[in-house]
């Protein structure tokens, strides 16, 4: 295999990106739901407050947010130069 081949088999920054953002965003609502459901199964109360769980899920999309970004500044660079 040469090496363009095994690069375009690799993520590229943009899909880590929005798949960090995408896994942030079904972790709070899974979660979320779990815990409004969890009062309806047991009478213990769920682990994870509301405010642990957006943190949590705010970071876990956070983490490659910087790498998005980044991609948005070269764009707006490279926009400025032709201009």
């Amino acid at each position: 295999m040469n090496e363009e081949t095994e690069k375009k088999d690799e993520p590229g920054a943009k899909e880590i990106s929005l798949a960090s953002m995408i896994i942030g965003a079904v972790w709070i609502g899974l979660l979320s739901l779990v815990k409004a459901f969890f009062h309806l199964i047991s009478d213990k109360a769920f682990g994870l407050t509301m405010n642990e769980i957006l943190v949590s899920g705010l970071t876990i999309a956070a983490i490659f947010t910087p790498v998005y970004l980044a991609i948005i500044m070269d764009k707006v660079k490279a926009l400025k130069i032709a201009a």
